[in-house]
């Protein structure tokens, strides 16, 4: 009997769609409410300057993202696959949208959304959403540092309140913006710099005061009273309509759907990357595991709904869900809550947005380029061998210099050679010794014997990007565990940044539940890479040992200057985890 892909998606279960809120709700009371309530009213505040400041940065209206922000977060709420996830407008799209739109207007930004939506659709049905795991680390923190740095690069304009319109090529903008500094506004520079400082201070000293908020307050509110010579919203964008947000469907034509294809499998493809890798910091909050197919389907909802109210691409926001965390969110009701309270605010205070000035906008986006920039990674990477250093290095300043479709591609062409090289380089072929035999000892586990206070780990082959999700999944209940931890690798044939990047969560996963984590037996390639990077700092010299049996003999210590005993007593065997 034939299959059709209907009835293929009616024999999988609901439960691989099915939304948190369903799982919220059935142990809802007033307390979460009240929980979420505030945790939403706060990151809903907080994600008003944010969502204009990206509409602009966009190339769009800062309505426009306001709208995104409403309508792309009630759907991730509703529908989402994470506990505390926000949806809405962010940085990562700031810089291909403003490509689109410069291309093909906003009409072709509509279409691409919508064209990236069914694809994330297309992706959470068929579970292939699980393929944005084979993006290695050094493509990701090369097109992040490149999308900051170029998020800067056009804040500078409304900072400095330059009288110039900088072109989009970032070294000719970078010119053009030096040669225009003769024309800089001196109101809006301090107004600029005493925002930025807003920014910046006031949560060191009121941590659950949001800085953006009192920066565009006081900004908005100076410029009303005093009048300042600076450009505002209303200066450039009018009046903000003051009503909910007009339904209109945009014109679909089929002739650009093949150029756009590119820049819809850009949008598909950072939209999954951002939601999914912001739902993991979200259960690393939380302590809960997202749900990756419900996720990929509310974001693909959520980019097919934004453009009805001319919206921009929506994905999960990781800084506003970490504020909706600390608010003390626990289930996406907060989201829905945020989603509402924005609203509420379009609806009463729209006509007040005429007074917002743009140099207080362009200082929030600086902190918000610093934040997503990973720049502290930079270090790690570059103490990589020469073919991580290279992606890294390709994807960034084709970012810059070129796009971020073709940073994309080109970065994971390279990743995709860089594994061949990689596992090709694992296959070996020598003659077996007397002293091959002798050496091996000490690395088997049969003669050994493991105390009640070791859990032994291995890594089998391989463990590069697309792989780490198995020590995650391995190692999701580390209740389990003994206090001491072996990661035997004896049998890891070798490693990239990726895949180092996990034993580094690992390591802190365990000190963070007071357990310690000893490294055994790495052959030739990851020990080279474990001692060319700062991992040897993050575990410790003495927690990285060439076998098992010295790995043993360090758990003892470990254990007889906690105990104060040595472990003569504890000579029964335990459950090794393969």
């Amino acid at each position: 009997m034939s299959t059709t892909p209907s009835s293929f998606v009616t024999r999988i279960p609901w439960r691989t769609w099915q939304p948190k809120l369903v799982e919220s709700l059935a142990s809802y009371d007033r307390r979460t409410f009240m929980a979420d309530l505030v945790a939403g009213l706060t990151v809903g505040v907080v994600a008003l300057p944010l969502a204009m400041a990206f509409g602009i940065a966009s190339g769009v209206t800062p309505q426009a993202g306001i709208y995104t922000a409403i309508v792309g977060g009630f759907i991730v709420s509703l529908l989402g696959g994470s506990r505390i996830q926000i949806g809405g407008p962010t940085g990562a799209f700031v810089v291909i949208v403003a490509g689109i739109i410069a291309k093909h207007g906003l009409s072709g930004l509509l279409m691409v959304t919508m064209m990236a939506g069914v694809i994330l659709v297309f992706l959470a049905i068929t579970g292939l959403g699980q393929a944005v795991k084979f993006i290695p680390r050094p493509v990701v923190i090369g097109f992040t540092n490149g999308i900051a740095l170029l998020i800067a690069s056009t804040q500078i304009k409304d900072f400095f309140g330059l009288g110039v319109d900088p072109p989009s090529e970032f070294f000719e903008r970078m010119r053009v913006l030096g040669e225009s500094m003769g024309t800089l506004n001196p109101a809006a520079v301090a107004l600029g710099i005493v925002s930025l400082a807003l920014v910046l201070l006031v949560p060191r000293r009121y941590p659950r005061v949001p800085g953006s908020i009192v920066a565009l307050v006081l900004g908005t509110l100076a410029v009303a009273a005093f009048g300042l010579p600076v450009e505002t919203i209303g200066s450039k964008f009018g009046v903000l309509p003051g009503d909910v947000p007009p339904v209109d469907v945009p014109t679909f034509r089929a002739d650009l759907i093949l150029p756009l294809l590119p820049s819809a499998l850009t949008v598909a493809l950072l939209a999954a990357v951002e939601s999914l890798l912001s739902a993991v910091v979200a259960d690393s909050m939380t302590g809960d595991r997202h749900n990756s197919n419900a996720e990929l389907l509310a974001q693909g909802v959520a980019n097919l709904a934004a453009p009805l109210v001319g919206g921009i691409p929506v994905t999960g926001a990781i800084a506003r869900t970490a504020t909706n965390f600390r608010s003390g969110a626990r289930t996406p009701v907060a989201g829905v809550i945020h989603a509402l309270t924005l609203l509420i605010i379009v609806l009463l205070l729209a006509p007040l947005a005429v007074y917002v000035p743009l140099a207080t906008l362009a200082a929030v986006l600086f902190v918000v380029a610093y934040n997503m920039g990973e720049w502290k990674e930079i270090p790690s990477v570059w103490l990589l061998d020469w073919a991580d250093k290279s992606v890294w290095l390709i994807t960034f300043a084709l970012t810059v210099m070129a796009d971020l479709t073709v940073a994309v591609e080109v970065g994971m062409s390279l990743a995709a050679l860089l594994y061949i090289y990689r596992v090709t380089g694992t296959t070996t072929v020598s003659t077996v010794t007397p002293e091959y035999i002798e050496d091996g000892r000490v690395h088997v586990l049969q003669d050994k014997q493991v105390p009640p206070y070791v859990t032994i780990l291995r890594i089998h082959g391989p463990f590069l990007f697309g792989m780490t999700d198995k020590l995650t999944d391995a190692t999701a209940d580390l209740k389990q565990f003994a206090p001491i931890v072996i990661l035997r690798l004896r049998n890891m044939t070798a490693i990239d940044a990726t895949g180092l990047h996990a034993i580094e969560e690992l390591s802190d996963r365990l000190k963070k539940s007071g357990r310690t984590l000893i490294l055994c037996g790495a052959r030739a390639q990851p020990a080279e890479l474990l001692h060319q990077t700062e991992f040897v700092e993050h575990v410790g010299e003495e927690n990285i040992q060439p076998h098992v049996q010295a790995a043993l003999e360090r758990a003892r210590e470990i254990q007889s200057r906690f105990s104060g005993v040595g472990d003569e007593a504890a000579r029964d065997l335990v459950t090794i985890r393969m």
